[in-house]
């Protein structure tokens, strides 16, 4: 039985890393996040770029703000030099994915973590080349996704596409860590008769 996402780079398996063992990592132990694509019984065998669902037995989820292909770390209010995109939707797609790759990094997460997506495309008919780059930078991967076409993007009008995606990272098992703020409880002294 298929347990759900396998851990790149380790295909022959982690010892108990999909099964809910702890994985030793520094000092602490790190749960394997799991996730399980789910499908309808009787599902038409065709080739789809998402999974109609996963169940996510185990995990941190991360949720990102929406991404475009402008930098994430741009002026408030916006100064157009920072908003001269490439004005084809493939090209925008590779500097959104990077964005995305980077984003995701920072929490100690990559692209075979994201379990969800919702894509905005101010052109629906400019979908076929984000499927294309998405695809190629997913792999075999297939989170959930949901597009929508908008009139326009809240960022900048030269904005193409914006996702929003959810992530599921290893959770470090809760009896490793300290509460964040709060110091491990001493043993109580005993007194003296």
């Amino acid at each position: 039985m298929d347990r759900g996402v396998k851990v790149p780079g380790h295909e022959g398996g982690l010892p108990n890393a999909l099964d809910g063992g702890p994985l030793p990592v520094n000092d602490a132990q790190v749960m394997a996040r799991s996730l399980r694509p789910i499908h309808h019984p009787a599902k038409r065998h065709v080739e789809m770029p998402y999974a109609p669902a996963l169940l996510v037995e185990r995990g941190q989820l991360l949720f990102l703000s929406g991404l475009t292909a402008a930098p994430v770390y741009h002026s408030h209010p916006h100064r157009e030099e920072e908003f001269d995109l490439p004005r084809t939707m493939r090209e925008q797609a590779v500097l959104l994915m990077r964005n995305l790759e980077t984003t995701l990094a920072a929490a100690g997460c990559t692209l075979a973590d994201v379990v969800s997506a919702t894509r905005f495309l101010t052109d629906v008919n400019e979908q076929d080349d984000l499927n294309a780059v998405w695809g190629a930078a997913l792999g075999a991967h297939r989170p959930t996704t949901t597009t929508v076409e908008v009139s326009r993007l809240a960022t900048h009008a030269n904005c193409k596409i914006e996702i929003s995606v959810i992530a599921v990272r290893p959770a470090r098992a809760a009896a490793s860590r300290p509460s964040a703020g709060r110091r491990p409880k001493r043993p109580r002294k005993t007194p003296r008769r």
